[in-house]
């Protein structure tokens, strides 16, 4: 039996346990989605077990999630929410050096990447599953790709106005490479020197901007 299941029993001194917020469930049921979504995979995992798992009732569950593609489509976005907001104190710790800014995204990458347990970008991961492209896990990992990028492009711009485009993209792109290539090969792969190309494509790029010395 779960921990989250044992809470419900009333405690030993009889006294009434308090009831739960909705904001209380979701989170139950969102992590028992994450703990058995990363451990194994979205698809693998079935509504029955999720709920067995959660503790909660599966009228409960359902009144929080209509479907299983739902409560996917949550965890993906819970978890960009939250990836997003540690890329965006990083960022306010360097709001004045954009070069540092961008590799601390990178230096964050690699220690995802380096953790316990890492099996791969999650969003890539969970929306291959969905071959449908309105599916809400493919929307929600464009959409957490999309807001990455985005801030990508702004520090890009900071360092070369008017012209970090492709200084963005190709960031992003040493991004993708260190995920897909550190859940397959491990950290010591290929994954392992992403920072190293980041910081000599950045300066290139930067150098190759300016105008020449008279």
């Amino acid at each position: 039996m779960t921990a989250a299941a044992l809470s419900l029993h009333a405690p030993e001194d009889g006294t009434v346990p308090a009831r739960r917020s909705r904001a209380e469930r979701q989170e139950i049921v969102l992590d028992t989605a994450e703990r058995l979504f990363s451990a194994r995979s979205s698809r693998s995992v079935g509504m029955d077990e999720l709920v067995r798992e959660t503790g909660l009732g599966k009228m409960t569950v359902y009144r929080l999630f209509k479907s299983k593609d739902d409560l996917v489509g949550a965890y993906l976005s819970r978890k960009a929410a939250t990836v997003l907001a540690s890329i965006d104190a990083e960022l306010a710790r360097h709001r004045d050096d954009p070069r540092a800014a961008l590799l601390a995204v990178v230096d964050a990458v690699e220690s995802d990447v380096t953790s316990v347990g890492f099996r791969g970008c999650p969003f890539t991961n969970v929306s291959s599953e969905y071959d449908d492209p309105q599916h809400p896990a493919r929307s929600a990992a464009a959409d957490y790709k999309f807001e990455l990028h985005a801030r990508l492009e702004g520090l890009a711009d900071q360092l070369i106005p008017g012209g970090g485009d492709d200084l963005a993209a190709q960031v992003h792109l040493i991004i993708d490479g260190m995920y897909l290539s550190g859940g397959l090969l491990g950290p010591d792969g290929p994954a392992s020197h992403g920072r190293r190309l980041a910081e000599q494509l950045i300066d290139s790029a930067v150098a190759g901007s300016r105008p020449p010395a008279a």
